[in-house]
């Protein structure tokens, strides 16, 4: 049996002196450190180009299923082209803490040098661009020009254009991709440069032996290029406003439940084009990555349906999804591809079997295990070959924040019992050992786990708002020799790599 580890980390949280980690050296030496620990993967979070004013930019709420964040573009490799100087960058302001991303600074500061860039490029004789530019044709025109429309809109969503560029009426379209030229191959320089940095990352990964786990969400953004571009494909109305939008019912952790505003999608219509648009997201996510992951696996099975001018899920239902004639047909046009399903939190009996008749590997994840019952399916002992297994998430406690700070006396008595964990170790490394020794195939940590942070490094608190989440960043210090090696010693002794 296969037996391979991992660490979860966003690109994002990469040290760097312009503010937000990003395909520059302190990547690649990432990716060296992984490979001295023995590790196999590199799970990342969405790259996206996030949607600037949305809650917290979070990366699951992309303008595009298809680009990348302008962000994650390296200044370093920019320089080394000689379109940019260090003086202009290192005289601009991307924040004051070195542990934390400042995203306002980022939309004010960053495009504006990724500009510079652009105008000093000369695209016009780069047969590369061009060349990118047809290849991708059949979303990048359509995102570009979204882009440039959003600026000229000043930001509005695009549900408040007027009517004749908001319907995406060929003549309109056709009018602002004259009227905003520049602003529109501005956007496509952007993602020429994205994809060949990210690119060349990733091959530098994989002569490694390091795959990457890429990070896709179910939905799209409600003000993104896909929604305006393909309105048939989602429940929208005449004048392609949403209809019914996204959520999750009211549970224990939220009283009226969960609106995320995302449009759902009219699978009838995927049907009866042949999913075609889920086969060409799918056949471009194994372009960027090794794995993916898809979010929220239970709304293939069924997706909770919440009218579109509703304040809570209070008033919602669940609705069937496309179930395994979806992955039949990614399947049927891809062959089989390494998918993960993001299966956490309720699930029903017949997503259980989705999944299992999907073959593809579940996640189980260790500080859910740690509750009233003290045994459930996220408990190393109870864990499956086919499954891909975490200390914690990017949507959680780190591991020292639920056994410090939210389990209850008992159980944290019982996590210290089942961690075998003693004051002579840090309990994040207690709790690698325990993950790295159980029977599933992929184990994986997230870096704040590696290094036994608490509440401060949190990435995400699903449900909540207020700038603190997505800005987490780790210091250069904190990825050095000792640490790779002790995560290598691990590694060899539970027989992962």
């Amino acid at each position: 049996m296969n037996r391979y580890a991992g660490v979860l980390m966003s690109v994002t949280s990469l040290p760097s002196p312009y503010g937000i980690g990003c395909f520059d050296g302190a990547a690649y030496a990432f990716v060296d450190w992984l490979a001295k620990a023995g590790q196999r993967y590199w799970q990342i979070l969405p790259l996206g180009a996030t949607a600037y004013g949305l809650p917290d930019n979070s990366p699951y709420q992309a303008y595009s299923a298809f680009a990348g964040s302008p962000y994650l573009i390296s200044l370093e490799t920019l320089i080394g082209e000689g379109v940019l100087t260090r003086e202009e960058c290192d005289a601009v302001d991307f924040g004051s803490d070195p542990a934390k991303i400042d995203f306002d600074k980022l939309h004010e500061n960053r495009l504006a040098l990724l500009h510079k860039a652009y105008e000093r490029s000369n695209i016009a004789q780069d047969g590369g661009f061009h060349a990118f530019c047809a290849d991708n044709a059949w979303w990048l025109d359509d995102y570009a020009l979204f882009m440039a429309l959003k600026t000229f809109f000043r930001e509005a969503p695009f549900q408040s254009w007027p009517k004749d560029i908001r319907m995406h009426w060929d003549f309109a379209v056709d009018y602002y991709n004259r009227e905003l030229y520049f602003d529109v191959e501005f956007h496509k320089y952007l993602q020429y440069k994205f994809a060949q940095q990210w690119s060349q990352l990733k091959a530098y990964a994989n002569a490694r032996h390091i795959r990457i786990v890429g990070d896709i969400p179910i939905y799209v953004s409600p003000d993104g290029a896909d929604v305006w571009a393909h309105p048939d494909l989602f429940q929208l109305n005449s004048e392609n406003q949403p209809t019914a939008i996204a959520g999750c019912p009211p549970d224990a952790f939220a009283a009226d439940g969960q609106v995320w505003g995302n449009p759902l999608y009219r699978w009838e219509r995927h049907r009866e084009t042949g999913y075609a648009w889920w086969m060409s997201r799918m056949w471009y996510s194994f372009k960027l990555y090794d794995v993916v992951r898809i979010d929220h696996f239970r709304g293939f099975d069924e997706y909770f349906s919440i009218p579109a001018d509703a304040k809570t899920a209070r008033g919602g239902h669940w609705e069937k999804g496309p179930g395994m004639e979806l992955f039949n047909a990614i399947e049927k046009a891809l062959g089989p591809v390494p998918l993960i399903a993001e299966d956490l939190g309720v699930q029903t009996d017949e997503v259980k079997k989705l999944l299992e008749e999907s073959g593809f590997p579940g996640m189980r994840v260790l500080i859910f295990g740690f509750t009233p019952d003290y045994d459930n399916e996220h408990l190393p002992h109870n864990y499956k070959p086919n499954s891909i297994v975490y200390t914690s998430t990017h949507d959680s406690q780190t591991v020292c924040e639920q056994i410090m700070d939210i389990c209850s006396e008992p159980e944290k008595q019982f996590a210290y019992r089942y961690l075998r964990t003693s004051h002579a170790e840090a309990m994040g490394w207690s709790a690698i050992k325990c993950v790295w020794a159980s029977s599933a195939n992929i184990a994986m940590t997230t870096l704040q786990d590696l290094l036994s942070l608490g509440a401060d490094s949190r990435m995400n608190t699903p449900a909540t708002i207020g700038g603190k989440n997505w800005r987490w960043r780790v210091r250069a210090e904190a990825l050095n020799p000792t640490v790779s090696s002790m995560l290598g010693e691990i590694t060899k002794t539970y027989m992962r790599g």
